[in-house]
């Protein structure tokens, strides 16, 4: 943006997240206010990729509820920041509405949807968790990754470089 203005360009274009659907933003399990993020101080406040099926449990079910059922319409929820988050990690994980969901649980404890959440998302997680460990035991297809991903990026960056010369 600074190189834009600075020279009265459009070189580099802002970008724009290309998220959509539910859970485009997945916030703290300890609070439901805040986003997501593994900057927290407690561990129980995300699902980190490579968690076992154990920690994922743990983490959803320690996740912060309020005393409530489960609501049963989504203005209920939206007065719920808690039960909107887990509601609506469930919906993107399905690829559902977080209407179906609520319809699915009305009136449920959360102790019985915290179980059917921790299994579909254990389901979903550790795939890519034994994935991540396969690849990193992989040097040598890893080193063949970083040099490949090392000689495009000077293809594209010389080009551009040229055109911020040129500017």
């Amino acid at each position: 943006l600074k190189f834009n203005n600075d020279f009265d360009t459009d070189l580099f274009p802002l970008t724009e997240p290309l998220i959509f659907g539910e859970g485009t933003r997945v916030m703290s399990l300890r609070d439901g206010t805040k986003k997501m993020s593994k900057s927290d101080i407690s561990n129980y406040s995300r699902i980190m990729l490579r968690d076992t099926s154990e920690q994922i449990v743990q983490k959803i079910k320690k996740a912060k509820t309020d005393p409530q059922p489960l609501p049963s319409n989504i203005e209920q929820v939206s007065k719920r920041p808690e039960a909107s988050n887990l509601l609506s990690i469930f919906a993107a994980l399905e690829n559902i509405s977080t209407e179906k969901v609520i319809q699915q649980y009305n009136g449920k404890e959360f102790s019985i949807f915290k179980k059917d959440l921790s299994d579909l998302v254990v389901e979903k997680i550790q795939p890519i968790g034994k994935e991540i460990d396969k690849l990193m035991e992989d040097q040598e297809y890893l080193n063949s990754v970083m040099f490949d991903g090392k000689n495009k990026a000077i293809t594209v960056a010389d080009s551009v470089l040229q055109r911020v010369y040129d500017i």
